[in-house]
């Protein structure tokens, strides 16, 4: 049986839907999952990367899509009220609510919906602390064995390549992205394909564009 760590921040819709979507794109198969809380932001700024919603042309577009893409898979999905926001609060509940640091399906599933259902805004006082106490975590979300325990699952996405979320890292390998799950489902199916050079070939293709200027 194949574990896969999924990679997630409750701030993304795409990682909303890859998390509704995944229980049905693996169906049939044999697999675990972890899932790991990760701070975004923070992925992006070691890539030096900007957030879809830091580019006002695909921040509409962003929005545009993930709405229908929910409409079309028929799950329920809500912009929140403020989007973006700052996410840190639900990801250091996700950790303190879970064993380990590693919050079950339950709790990210609260966590997502606290989000994505309802059209509320996530950040709002009341409703994080309703949502604290509807998951009663074993740990203050503000500890800092919490708040080292998200940047150490921020620090092992860094090293395992992960650029964005929503992330599946199994075997070593990271999918990323919502229509990454049939090429997950491809793998753990034991195709073949990935036992040629495909998977590492794009490292060594010539990067052919000048340096950018400082």
């Amino acid at each position: 049986m194949k574990q896969i760590t999924f990679y997630l921040d409750f701030i993304s819709p795409y990682a909303y839907l890859a998390f509704e979507e995944l229980p049905k794109a693996l169906l049939g198969l044999s697999y675990s999952v972890q899932y790991k809380p990760v701070g975004l932001g923070f992925l992006l700024r070691h890539h030096g990367s900007l957030g879809p919603a830091e580019i006002p042309a695909k921040r509409d577009w962003t929005y545009r899509h993930v709405m229908w893409l929910a409409h079309s898979k028929g799950i329920a999905l809500e912009m929140p009220a403020v989007h973006p926001f700052n996410p840190m609060a639900l990801l250091r509940l996700a950790v303190a609510a879970g064993a380990d640091g590693l919050p079950n399906r339950y709790v990210c599933e609260t966590l997502f919906r606290h989000v994505w259902v309802g059209g509320a805004d996530a950040t709002d006082a009341a409703r994080l602390q309703a949502v604290t106490q509807a998951l009663a975590p074993a740990r203050d979300a503000g500890d800092d064995a919490v708040k080292a325990a998200l940047k150490a699952h921020t620090d092992t996405a860094i090293a395992q390549d992960v650029f964005g979320v929503p992330a599946f890292e199994v075997d070593g390998r990271v999918f990323w992205g919502l229509d990454a799950l049939p090429m997950l489902r491809s793998y753990l199916e034991g195709d073949t394909w990935f036992d040629g050079g495909h998977w590492d070939a794009s490292k060594n293709l010539p990067y052919g564009l000048p340096p950018r200027k400082a």
